[in-house]
């Protein structure tokens, strides 16, 4: 899988409101009512990266979950990343 470039990634991320780039990956924070909520996200954010076996780093304290991606072999964003973020955009 080949790394994107930055233009490349800052023209994907305009369809994903709130996804930023920064050192070589693309992240998020979301922000949920409590933190039962926010868990359950997670779960699916889990489950999700399982299904296509590529996972998010990802950390979390209450109701705030931050997820950053980028695809380790590849040394940066791929198009699996972007896939991944509008997948959870739809969560």
């Amino acid at each position: 899988m080949n790394k994107l470039t930055a233009p490349e990634i800052e023209v994907a991320l305009e369809n994903l409101a709130d996804w930023h780039y920064a050192y070589n990956a693309i992240e998020k924070s979301f922000t949920f009512k409590n933190h039962s909520l926010a868990f359950a996200f997670l779960t699916r954010v889990a489950l999700h990266s399982e299904k296509i076996n590529h996972h998010a780093n990802y950390s979390g304290v209450y109701n705030k979950v931050t997820l950053k991606l980028q695809t380790h072999d590849a040394g940066g964003v791929t198009t699996k990343d972007i896939d991944f973020a509008t997948a959870v955009e739809a969560f």
